[in-house]
């Protein structure tokens, strides 16, 4: 039974994550700033501070699941995100706020996909690629539906409502569901306590290419979930034809992930990973060439290949490597990746205050560069 509910309980616990921390802002950012006499760039700013502490946080999140486990360390970040959450709805100042929404930092560093997907190979091995599938499926609800749910208790209530259901949400939730349904790292795994703390990773060829690759894929992840409706804006959309148009985004990488679990499960990832890499441009080159109706290929080309990716960040690390020293592994090569996250949105806004045919031409100049990077990332012999 605990088998069965393992996939959900750490897909829900992903869609709540992501809720609350990545898509929170996005609804209520402006009644905030007005309740607490701050400005919404303020808070868009400690947003980027969480991102960063996010990225400090990742290594040692990676290492303390090579100790404790991933249960114990999802169980910690469902705290912290609860306390951030509660720091945040409690906020009568701009100071306070911002420490609280920095505060997310701690949560997303040591909650997000990496863990649940180093939970995942911890339990199950080299046979866990079909459940990272499934959680990041499930987790991708967060953004589909973490916006109207914020939205529906921002107009039941106020911010601080929807903050403080977030909170209760991880607290009486996912915490519980948790400690009960995810079970403890099989005793005689792979890497002792006592060798995990003596060994210390060293980088070679493969993660520095395997870091390169999620990097330029985060990269242009955020930026276009920042800048999508201004860009279709740009390009000839009425606002509220673009908000509707940049919702194919999320629903384009909730399908590719469907199909990657019932279609693509029995592929080499390097396969979907290049196929990603020419999603973005694709629809780029067909919204600045074609304009008109075309331009809702860039949003669907992005969130396509970036449902394709998000899986691949969890299943390549375990192909090449397989599940020895996963966590610390896959935690190393995505730092680089949230550091860059971090200054994504401010970095594309330059590119689009030029024109949003550069801003798309170097994104999809990113995308064509991680191409090299997929070559000879063969298993470790």
């Amino acid at each position: 039974m605990r088998n069965r509910l393992l996939v959900p309980t750490l897909g829900l616990g992903q869609m709540v994550a992501f809720a609350s921390s990545y898509y929170l802002l996005g609804v209520l950012a402006d009644p905030m700033a007005r309740a607490t006499g701050g400005e919404p760039a303020g808070l868009f700013a400690a947003l980027s501070a969480a991102f960063l502490l996010s990225a400090v946080l990742t290594p040692f999140a990676g290492r303390a699941i090579e100790r404790q486990g991933g249960r114990s360390v999802l169980a910690f970040a469902h705290v912290a995100f609860a306390v951030a959450l509660l720091v945040m709805c409690t906020a009568r100042s701009p100071f306070q706020l911002w420490l609280g929404i920095t505060l997310l930092g701690v949560g997303m560093g040591s909650g997000l996909y990496g863990t649940a997907f180093a939970t995942l190979v911890e339990l199950r091995g080299t046979e866990a690629r079909r459940g990272i599938t499934a959680v990041s499926l499930i987790g991708a609800l967060g953004g589909g539906l973490g916006w109207p749910i914020s939205r529906a208790l921002l107009e039941a209530g106020d911010w601080r409502l929807a903050c403080g259901s977030w909170a209760l949400a991880h607290l009486l939730l996912c915490l519980p569901l948790t400690l009960v349904l995810v079970p403890r790292r099989p005793k005689g795994g792979d890497v002792s306590v006592e060798s995990a703390k003596r060994e210390r990773m060293v980088w070679d060829r493969r993660m520095l290419q395997l870091a390169g690759l999620f990097s330029g894929a985060w990269l242009i992840s955020t930026a276009m979930g920042a800048h999508l409706p201004r860009i279709l804006a740009g390009l000839g959309m009425t606002p509220t034809d673009a908000a509707w148009a940049a919702g194919l985004m999320a629903t384009s990488a909730i399908v590719a992930r469907v199909v990657d679990l019932f279609v693509l499960h029995k592929s080499h990832p390097l396969t979907t990973v290049r196929l990603a890499c020419l999603l973005h441009p694709a629809g780029a080159i067909a919204a600045l060439a074609a304009a008109g109706k075309a331009v809702v290929l860039l949003p669907i080309g992005q969130g396509l290949g970036n449902g394709l990716l998000s899986v691949a960040s969890g299943v390549l690390p375990l192909q090449i490597y397989g599940p020895e020293r996963y966590a610390v592994r896959q935690a190393m090569v995505l730092t680089p990746a949230r550091y860059l996250q971090a200054v994504a949105p401010a970095a594309f806004a330059l590119a689009l205050d030029a024109s949003v045919a550069i801003a798309l031409i170097l994104s999809s100049a990113v995308c064509l560069c991680m191409l090299p990077l997929t070559l000879g990332l063969t298993p470790k012999t």
